[in-house]
């Protein structure tokens, strides 16, 4: 019992070359999504240069005309204040992260040292935080010396905490730039200073010093006001959003690890007539290798000897195990189910189809537009605003005659005012809480650049096997010839295939086994190459395969059960004949089964205004049979592709102006995923495709996917409307801190209400419910 397929997997024609004029660079040192604008910008002012910087990736793809050098790029790079490196290589020598480690000293161990570094900070600035804010928010725990405690505990924070936002916004400040670093360094650094101010030349070292439970409006000369809880607040809480998108990064070039790590670590060649086992980087073109069942191709190749079947599906999403011979094509990393074969490499390294897919998941995770966070693209503007206001406060203040220190409090008070403790707060505590609500529904958010894209996506690509299917073989339906038990025939046929390792044969014996419980053992069984298999069960001489192999014995099928094979073939699904005792006695429906959600969710799908469009490897018969069970029309399902075939569909969908979500969960999904403005992975599929995906659905449930748009919009929603809020207290409180009339208590209870407002806004998240519960 086999199927055949015209296009063979693997066969796909020469590996693209390398453009002569491309290079890529490893950025360092970026730490918004501006700072990627910026290394771009520059970039692309050079002569003859085009340039792509993705800020989750950490790199730049640049094409340029043969006069620039790469010298040239890096020196641009570094002239704007980061650094520039062409990327070590994904595979190395053993040991080596596409072999499931980090190389020593490479990127992965770079971007996992930062991480902990960042996470130390993290850590240390939230334990010495909280005792300083609670100290200057109740009163009752402001003993006599408390100041001098508080200045204690927030030193540290402000100091080696917020240390990576003073470099950033030196960095900037060096290049004439402004960003949320420079805003939260400046306010930082203004609250401490004019708080060791006051505490050694003003009043409010003194002992018993207090800030007194006053919510009044009232000038002061800002000798008795510290805002230490201020300096160390901001800077735990912006770190805490730090951390988490940085965890979120780090993740982004996982994909192209989890696919190298696909391929046979090791295989077995032949060299002078003896097995020899060698690593697979050490494979060359015209080499001969074994492959037992149950083992993984090594490489690229031609069968030179032996038959089997091949589990496709990890790589061209064909759900039907593909039959192979002496003379056919089979492609690495996929799976032998069959018998032994003999295969002769013709394509090693990064020629392989393997190889070839993380390129093109790698080039198109590259060629995403970096997107902007909403924070950073209004510290652009506010940033230089707020500096230009406090210095004419300080300018306006001195001029009227009001004295040195009556100006500086106030302009100390604008740039104060200003620091975004609530904006701190707005993007991580709406992500948290919708990360968090949609992880205990199975949907996992990558992080906040997700967002935006949901709320843009209007056409969803469905891939079809493991995603709108179960993604393996299942018996369907069960034709019986007039007298015969459909049971007995189930027990009977059950019973043979039971003894095959064949995909089909499996999923016959399973149909059996649930239908009709423990099936018999053969006391005879031989496995017919290419047509099916035959034996004897309870005494019965039995075939189980093609209509071709019971024509060999001169049996065939009766009229009705001919009729069902040729309906079931034009359906898609694989029809399989039985006989025994020399008769001809049913036909078997085998296929991937739709799951029984699936409609349902298209169904979800376009009323959240998305197009959905069926894509898979399978042929047009049985893509178009599974459309029509899910409602999709058949102008929208696109059948019989290949991986980079995928990609060139979605890339042809966003050419037209669509803004395109896709849902996969296979190896060959990958490089559509990363392409796609949305990429939802599905949990029980692939690590490749997770990795690739921007949001994963855990239970596998296409209902999901609707549920996750419909969180995702609603968790930027909710990032939205903090930040308006927390812009617009920054806004309303500036006049009143540049007329000097905020003292420290009407700041503390001002930037408290604006916290707990946005936090507060963003557990109502808490509260979102899935369609189907």
């Amino acid at each position: 019992m086999t199927t055949t397929r015209e296009n063979t997997p693997g066969d796909t024609g020469p590996a693209p070359a390398e453009p002569a004029t491309g290079v890529e660079l490893a950025i360092g040192g970026m730490t918004c999504a501006s700072c990627a604008a910026r290394v771009e910008k520059k970039l692309n002012r050079m002569e003859g240069v085009t340039a792509s910087v993705n800020y989750a990736t950490e790199k730049a793809k640049v094409s340029m005309d043969d006069g620039v050098r790469v010298a040239d790029l890096i020196a641009t790079v570094e002239a704007t204040g980061y650094t520039a490196a062409p990327p070590q290589p994904e595979r190395t020598e053993p040991g080596s992260a596409a072999e499931g480690g980090a190389a020593p000293g490479g990127p992965d161990t770079a971007a996992d040292d930062e991480l902990r570094t960042l996470r130390r900070r993290l850590i240390g600035s939230v334990v010495l935080a909280v005792p300083v804010i609670a100290m200057a928010m109740v009163p009752a725990l402001q003993f006599a010396y408390w100041q001098w405690l508080s200045l204690t505990l927030a030193a540290p924070v402000v100091v080696w905490g917020a240390w990576p936002f003073h470099r950033a916004a030196w960095v900037n400040l060096r290049h004439g730039a402004a960003t949320m670093d420079t805003l939260i360094s400046v306010g930082t650094s203004a609250a401490m200073l004019w708080s060791l101010w006051a505490l050694f030349f003003g009043t409010a070292g003194e002992p018993g010093m207090t800030h007194p439970f006053e919510l009044s409006i009232g000038r002061s000369d800002g000798a008795g006001n510290i805002y230490l809880e201020a300096a160390a607040g901001v800077t735990a809480f912006i770190l805490a959003g730090r951390w988490f998108e940085a965890r979120s990064k780090r993740k982004a070039g996982a994909a192209l690890r989890t696919l190298l790590e696909l391929g046979a670590k090791e295989v077995t060649v032949l060299r002078n007539g003896r097995e020899v086992r060698v690593r697979t980087e050490d494979l060359a073109v015209g080499d001969r290798f074994v492959v037992r069942p149950g083992e993984k191709i090594a490489t690229d190749g031609t069968v030179a000897e032996g038959s089997s079947a091949v589990d496709t599906s990890m790589l061209t999403g064909e759900s039907v195990p593909v039959e192979v011979g002496a003379g056919d094509t089979v492609t690495g990393a996929t799976l032998n189910a069959g018998g032994r074969l003999v295969v002769e490499a013709t394509r090693v390294g990064g020629d392989t189809q393997l190889a070839r897919m993380a390129k093109l998941v790698e080039d198109a995770q590259n060629g995403k537009a970096a997107a902007q966070r909403l924070a950073d693209r209004i510290s652009a503007v506010f940033v230089p605003v707020v500096i230009v206001l406090a210095l004419a406060t300080l300018g306006l203040w001195l001029a009227v005659g009001a004295g040195l220190t009556a100006a500086f409090t106030a302009a100390v008070a604008v740039l104060i005012i200003a620091c975004p403790c609530a904006l701190g707060l707005a993007t991580p505590t709406a992500l948290m809480v919708g990360t968090g609500r949609g992880a205990q529904l199975g949907i996992l958010i990558k992080g906040p650049e997700v967002l935006e894209t949901t709320r843009r996506a209007d056409t969803v690509v469905l891939d079809k096997t493991g995603t709108v299917t179960t993604g393996e073989m299942t018996l369907l339906a069960v034709h019986v010839a007039e007298g015969t038990d459909e049971k007995e025939t189930l027990r009977l046929a059950g019973a043979l295939e039971n003894a095959s390792e064949h995909p089909l044969a499996q999923a016959v014996a399973r149909g059996a086994e649930r239908e009709t419980g423990t099936l018999p053992v053969p006391e005879d069984f031989a496995n017919v190459p290419g047509l099916g298999v035959q034996g004897v069960v309870e005494g019965h001489a039995m075939l189980v395969g093609r209509a071709r192999l019971l024509a060999d014995w001169a049996m065939e099928l009766p009229a009705e059960l001919a009729a069902a094979r040729e309906e079931a073939e034009r359906a898609g699904r694989t029809a399989i004949a039985v006989a025994w005792d020399g008769e001809a006695r049913a036909v078997l429906e085998v296929a991937d089964a739709v799951k029984p959600t699936s409609a349902e969710a298209i169904g979800r799908l376009r009323g959240l205004g998305l197009r959905p469009v069926l894509l898979t490897g399978d042929n047009r018969a049985v893509a178009e049979s599974v459309a029509a069970e899910m409602g999709i029309a058949a102008e929208d399902v696109i059948a019989e592709v290949m991986p980079e075939d995928k990609v060139g569909v979605v890339k042809r969908l966003q050419d037209e102006g669509r803004s395109v979500a896709m849902v996969g969960d296979g190896v060959n999904d990958a490089a559509a995923l990363a392409q796609a403005d949305l990429g939802l992975a599905m949990g029980t599929g692939t690590d490749a495709a997770i990795e690739a995906g921007d949001l994963t659905l855990v239970r596998g449930d296409l209902r999901s996917a609707a549920d996750a748009i419909r969180l995702s919009r609603r968790t930027l929603g909710t990032i939205k409307s903090n930040l308006f809020w927390a812009f617009a207290y920054n806004v309303a409180a500036l006049p009143l801190a540049a007329a000097g009339l905020l003292n420290p208590m009407i700041a503390g209870a001002a930037m408290a209400f604006s916290s707990v407002f946005v936090v507060g806004n963003s557990l109502r998240l808490r509260r979102f419910r899935p369609t189907d519960r």
